[in-house]
């Protein structure tokens, strides 16, 4: 005998999709950031916007991390170019583009996957 399908599960379901899409969509936008600036900033609005959507979700882990990724990652930037003049601001940006790099790969992954990020609250 089939079981009929709930309305609420397939809802929660479209709404766990788009939400995925979305959240590979902010990761690609971040990640194309190194290429061409402004995508990282449209990424960093849709993160705002879209967040009370992710809220309760394993997404709203993703947009913290992704939130965090770009603050972090905007301040050692500034902290990197203001130190180039003494010389140490080179080796502040290629790690901090190396830990961008890990951040975002790292979340495709766990999206992929369906696995949160592990952000502390």
């Amino acid at each position: 005998m089939n079981d009929p399908v709930n309305a609420t599960d397939v809802q929660l379901a479209v709404k766990s999709a788009q939400l995925k899409q979305l959240t590979m969509i902010i990761y690609i936008l971040y990640a194309l950031s190194a290429f061409i600036g402004i995508t990282g900033l449209a990424a960093i609005i849709i993160n705002y916007i879209k967040r009370e959507d992710a809220a309760g979700t394993l997404y709203e882990s993703h947009f913290t991390w992704q939130i965090r990724t770009f603050w972090w990652s905007l301040l050692w930037a500034v902290i990197g170019f203001v130190t180039l003049i003494i010389g140490v601001g080179v080796v502040i940006l290629v790690i901090d583009s190396i830990w961008v790099i890990y951040r975002i790969v790292k979340g495709i992954l766990n999206c992929n996957d369906g696995k949160p990020m592990p952000v502390p609250a």
